[in-house]
């Protein structure tokens, strides 16, 4: 059972399903699928001291269990990732939290199926091999975890940070090229081995599954599993294995079974793969490349001239002359020749069908990458022919060393592991950090049309092809170039809260156009070796400063260096490269000193900011009121560390206040810098250590933006700020609650504005 803190117990029908993941590296975390209810299931995670021995968890165990209970929820922002429908698509509705290893017991006894119990044994047998195989080797045993059977739990973000650039990572995701590989070699020795052609075909289909549900059953790789299922059957059926007929019926059966999987991301960059190498790339090998490769075969049979084609022909005789010629020089005998220049030839053909293969689908997934991802790579045309080969061998000698314990293998996957590395860190060295924001719906659909009209003008005239072509490489342009304004209403001032959780990020937009972003968010560690897998600058404000067009900040402020604040900064840094960084009582800790390598790095003028600054722009007057002249920073980050400002435009008024507590709040009423004010940020995400009475007292704010994470441990707002706030009649507007939440001003009206629908007000 799993025991709720504030309610009653809930007997699951199951218990953990799934195969659990990794523990971290610092061993301080373990993550499973509890079922509590059919179909219905909580993705649990419990935190262990450090050194503390974890318990071996398997599939079916049961479990009992004291766990905070919570609904998943997302960052609640346009252009943000739909965190509860992915979790729902996997059929996981809560999320539970067991802080204390005390409160989780395995029971005597387990549940489940006795044949997915087989195979997950077989999967963390697997697991453990490799651990065994590479001592030490962080690296190598995380990343051959992540590629053999899709545990990505210990691969560090950093890692895989060149693979995204060069728009190679799908190389590292178990897909459908991974289940090819695997069933084309096991296809391959059943036949070395004069294995039956039934048997073999059977054989190869049921490993595919096999190995689907090994992997986690994602998917991508029941999606591929099935693909090549149905490959293996027009093989034993003599029919011929067309990539469109055999993608039309595998996207058929999974939308009937899941039509929401048509939205999903990996189907969308899945199915485009395959059709764009369908539609695209298999016309033109077989109309350029691919009779040219077969008329070299054969070379010394003099009668298959007369079977094909002038040109071919002609190509032959030729290629014999070549043979003939180097015999004369060298004395070797012809044969030899024949096949080697036969083989050379084919060697230089396959390497033009992988680049016409690599560019197709480069180009296919141009549209969803810079939708999902935001990135176009310039440099995945070679990263991907060198590279993708590369970690395709690492799959089946992988799994080589994994069934044998052999260390010869294991160094070679080593190797070839630490070799793709280098290739796409080589590209990425070269690649142009450009960062695509999403473009305009009409732009995508002329794109979408424009590429599929080259796709189906195969046999109309070189001039309309001509003509499509241009059209398909000038919205690509327009895609990548985006010269689009940022959506931001012209002669209005905005104040945007964005929800990052349990932190802050706020954008302004000045009148005349001018943008600035206070703080980028972050996920605090606690002192933890464990690091948040989310980069909050990266993940969540840069999607939506890029679901607006946005792809340059004039100003990024950040107010102090504790994590909710400046955490997500340095990816905000180099995707939108503003004019400078302001900081108020900045000091010498590890926080502000990486924030200042990254801003150098990038050429960022750092701008220390104090109180009695300011600046006029556009109509809007910005004065800075905090830190004091005279206010020293300790040697870590405190609240009172906060950049606050005063904004004005025509009549109305905003308080920006970071994270400022009553000492600062104190001394700005005693100093008469404070004035009635329309809109406040409040300061701590409503802690009860800001916000006093007196401070309240000056302001009568009329509205107050709170950022604050939903259902967050700390009980953020409290209520007694909420209280002052509802003496003055503030209207309360909440992230935690709300999402996104702007406010607009015209210099005389303030209008408001949240992701859940609310009502505005004057």
């Amino acid at each position: 059972m799993i025991g709720l803190s504030d309610g009653p117990p809930i007997r699951p029908r199951r218990n953990a399903v799934g195969p659990p993941a990794a523990p971290s590296f610092d061993g301080n975390r373990l993550e499973f699928a509890l079922e509590l209810a059919p179909g219905r299931r909580a993705r649990v995670y419990v935190d262990f001291p450090e050194r503390h021995e974890l318990p071996t968890l398997s599939y079916g165990n049961r479990i009992e269990a004291v766990a905070r209970l919570r609904v998943p929820r997302g960052f609640r922002n346009p252009g943000s990732f739909d965190f509860a429908g992915y979790l729902a698509r996997h059929r996981i509705w809560w999320i539970a939290s067991i802080r204390s290893p005390e409160k989780l017991r395995i029971l005597d006894g387990g549940c489940g199926s006795r044949f997915l119990a087989a195979v997950y044994q077989v999967r963390a047998a697997i697991l453990r091999r490799i651990d065994r195989l590479y001592p030490g080797d962080d690296y190598a045993s995380a990343m051959l975890r992540g590629i053999l059977l899709g545990d990505d739990a210990r691969v560090e973000r950093v890692w895989t940070e060149q693979y995204r650039r060069t728009g190679t990572y799908h190389a590292l995701v178990i897909s459908g090229l991974h289940v090819t590989v695997l069933g084309g070699i096991l296809l391959f020795l059943l036949r070395v081995l004069a294995a039956g052609a039934v048997f073999s075909l059977l054989t190869t289909a049921c490993f595919a599954w096999v190995y689907a549900l090994m992997a986690g059953w994602t998917p991508p790789v029941v999606r591929a599993a099935a693909g090549l299922t149905l490959f293996l059957l027009a093989r034993y059926l003599f029919r011929k294995g067309r990539i469109l007929n055999l993608l039309a019926a595998v996207a058929i059966v999974f939308l009937l079974i899941d039509p929401g999987q048509l939205f999903d991301a990996s189907f969308q960059l899945s199915f485009l793969a395959v059709a764009a190498i369908g539609a695209l790339a298999v016309p033109w090998i077989e109309a350029t490349s691919q009779p040219f490769s077969s008329a070299l075969r054969r070379l010394a049979d003099r009668g298959g001239d007369l079977r094909i084609a002038p040109k071919l022909a002609q190509f032959r005789v030729e290629m014999r002359l070549l043979a003939e010629a180097a015999f004369l020089a060298t004395r070797l005998p012809q044969s030899w020749w024949r096949a080697a220049i036969g083989l050379a030839g084919r060697t230089a053909l396959w390497a033009h069908d992988m680049i016409v293969v690599s560019a197709v689908v480069q180009l296919a997934l141009v549209l969803p990458m810079a939708v999902y991802f935001h990135r176009v790579s310039f440099s995945g045309l070679t990263a991907n022919l060198l590279a993708v080969p590369l970690l395709n061998a690492v799959v089946p000698i992988g799994f080589l060393a994994a069934a044998t314990g052999w260390a010869l293998p294991a160094r070679l996957a080593r190797g070839l592991l630490l070799e793709s590395q280098s290739i796409v860190d080589w590209h990425a060295r070269r690649e142009p950090d450009w960062r695509v924001p999403d473009p305009p719906l009409w732009l995508a659909c002329l794109f979408a049309a424009a590429l599929v009209a080259v796709a189906l003008s195969g046999r109309t005239s070189r001039w309309l092809r001509a003509a499509l072509a241009g059209a398909l490489a000038a919205t690509l342009v327009l895609v990548v170039w985006h010269p689009f304004a940022p959506q931001v209403m012209p002669g209005e001032f905005e104040l945007t809260a964005i929800d990052v959780g349990q932190g802050d990020s706020l954008l302004v937009a000045l009148p005349g156009g001018k943008l600035m972003l206070f703080d980028g968010g972050g996920i605090p560690s606690f002192g933890r070796a464990r690091r948040s897998r989310i980069d909050t600058g990266e993940d969540v404000v840069s999607p939506y400063l890029w679901s607006r067009s946005i792809r340059r900040l004039d100003v990024i402020a950040a107010t102090h260096a504790h994590q909710d604040h400046i955490g997500g900064l340095p990816a905000l840094l180099a995707n939108f490269r503003p004019a400078e960084l302001w900081v108020g009582a900045a000091g010498d800790g590890a926080a502000w000193t990486k924030l200042r390598h990254a801003a150098a790095s990038l050429g960022v003028h750092i701008r220390t900011m104090r109180q009695g600054e300011r600046f006029t722009d556009s109509g809007v007057e910005v004065r800075v009121l905090a830190p004091p002249p005279d206010y020293r920073p300790a040697a870590t980050p405190r609240n009172n560390d906060s950049l606050a400002l005063r904004i004005v435009f025509g009549r109305r008024s905003f308080l920006l206040t970071g994270d400022i507590e009553r000492y600062i709040e104190s001394r700005m009423v005693a100093e008469g810098l404070l004035e009635k004010t329309d809109v406040l940020k409040v300061a701590h995400h409503g802690s009860r250590t800001s916000t006093s009475a007196p401070f309240l007292s000056v302001l009568r704010p009329a509205f107050a933006v709170i950022s604050d994470g939903f259902e967050n441990p700390y009980g953020f707002p409290h209520a007694e700020v909420l209280a002052g706030l509802s003496r003055h009649r503030a209207m309360v507007l909440r992230t935690g609650l709300d999402g996104l939440v702007t406010v607009r001003s015209d210099g005389t009206r303030i209008t408001t504005e949240t992701l859940r629908p609310r009502g505005g007000g004057d």
